[in-house]
Protein backbone atom coordinates (compact mmCIF):
# COMPACT_ATOMS: atom_id res chain seq x y z
CA UNK A 1 0.00 0.00 0.00
CA UNK A 2 1.46 2.88 -1.34
CA UNK A 3 0.63 5.58 2.02
CA UNK A 4 0.12 8.78 -0.30
CA UNK A 5 -3.06 7.02 -1.28
CA UNK A 6 -4.24 6.53 2.36
CA UNK A 7 -3.18 9.76 3.84
CA UNK A 8 -5.45 12.67 3.08
CA UNK A 9 -5.54 16.54 3.35
CA UNK A 10 -7.61 16.06 6.34
CA UNK A 11 -4.79 13.95 8.05
CA UNK A 12 -2.22 17.09 6.72
CA UNK A 13 -4.18 19.51 8.26
CA UNK A 14 -4.89 17.84 12.03
CA UNK A 15 -1.35 16.88 11.85
CA UNK A 16 -0.45 20.78 11.22
CA UNK A 17 -2.91 22.05 13.95
CA UNK A 18 -1.91 19.08 16.35
CA UNK A 19 1.96 19.92 15.71
CA UNK A 20 1.45 23.45 16.27
CA UNK A 21 -0.38 22.87 19.34
CA UNK A 22 2.38 20.62 21.01
CA UNK A 23 3.77 22.82 23.34
CA UNK A 24 2.24 23.62 26.90
CA UNK A 25 3.43 27.12 25.96
CA UNK A 26 1.11 26.97 23.03
CA UNK A 27 -1.55 25.87 24.81
CA UNK A 28 -1.90 28.10 27.49
CA UNK A 29 -2.00 31.08 24.39
CA UNK A 30 -4.63 29.36 22.61
CA UNK A 31 -6.69 29.68 26.11
CA UNK A 32 -6.09 32.94 26.02
CA UNK A 33 -7.13 34.03 23.11
CA UNK A 34 -10.13 31.21 23.54
CA UNK A 35 -11.55 33.10 26.52
CA UNK A 36 -10.78 36.96 25.42
CA UNK A 37 -14.16 38.51 24.31
CA UNK A 38 -12.43 39.98 21.41
CA UNK A 39 -8.69 40.07 20.48
CA UNK A 40 -5.45 40.06 23.03
CA UNK A 41 -3.80 43.89 22.16
CA UNK A 42 -1.42 43.55 25.43
CA UNK A 43 1.73 42.25 25.55
CA UNK A 44 1.75 38.63 25.91
CA UNK A 45 5.06 38.73 27.65
CA UNK A 46 3.13 40.37 30.65
CA UNK A 47 1.29 37.20 30.61
CA UNK A 48 4.28 34.33 30.35
CA UNK A 49 7.43 34.12 32.41
CA UNK A 50 9.37 33.84 28.97
CA UNK A 51 12.00 35.87 27.08
CA UNK A 52 10.12 37.80 24.32
CA UNK A 53 12.22 35.49 21.56
CA UNK A 54 10.73 32.41 22.96
CA UNK A 55 7.34 33.73 22.94
CA UNK A 56 7.70 35.07 19.34
CA UNK A 57 8.99 31.66 18.23
CA UNK A 58 5.44 29.73 19.99
CA UNK A 59 3.34 33.05 18.23
CA UNK A 60 4.94 32.19 15.04
CA UNK A 61 4.06 28.37 15.16
CA UNK A 62 0.68 28.65 16.10
CA UNK A 63 0.45 31.65 13.32
CA UNK A 64 2.37 29.18 10.69
CA UNK A 65 -0.22 26.72 11.31
CA UNK A 66 -3.32 29.62 11.41
CA UNK A 67 -4.83 29.08 14.56
CA UNK A 68 -4.06 32.48 15.42
CA UNK A 69 -3.62 35.89 13.30
CA UNK A 70 -1.95 38.94 14.50
CA UNK A 71 -2.06 42.27 13.22
CA UNK A 72 0.56 45.26 14.27
CA UNK A 73 -1.02 48.18 15.37
CA UNK A 74 2.42 49.73 16.78
CA UNK A 75 3.64 49.37 19.13
CA UNK A 76 2.09 46.74 19.72
CA UNK A 77 0.16 43.18 18.07
CA UNK A 78 -3.12 42.58 18.19
CA UNK A 79 -3.47 38.57 18.79
CA UNK A 80 -6.79 36.97 17.60
CA UNK A 81 -7.52 33.01 17.07
CA UNK A 82 -8.52 32.50 13.33
CA UNK A 83 -11.94 31.35 13.94
CA UNK A 84 -12.59 29.09 11.08
CA UNK A 85 -8.79 27.44 11.10
CA UNK A 86 -9.87 26.84 15.06
CA UNK A 87 -13.36 25.57 13.90
CA UNK A 88 -11.99 23.01 11.19
CA UNK A 89 -9.35 21.75 13.90
CA UNK A 90 -11.67 21.34 16.58
CA UNK A 91 -13.94 19.46 13.60
CA UNK A 92 -10.79 17.48 12.39
CA UNK A 93 -9.60 16.20 16.02
CA UNK A 94 -13.39 15.07 16.82
CA UNK A 95 -13.82 12.96 13.91
CA UNK A 96 -10.11 11.27 14.79
CA UNK A 97 -10.73 10.89 18.01
CA UNK A 98 -14.52 9.52 17.85
CA UNK A 99 -15.59 6.75 19.72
Amino acid sequence: MIIEKVITEKHEKAARYAKAMGHPVRMYILELLLNQSCCYSGDLSDELPIAKSTLSQHLKELKSAGLIQGEIEAPKIKYCLNKENWKEAHMLFSEIMKF
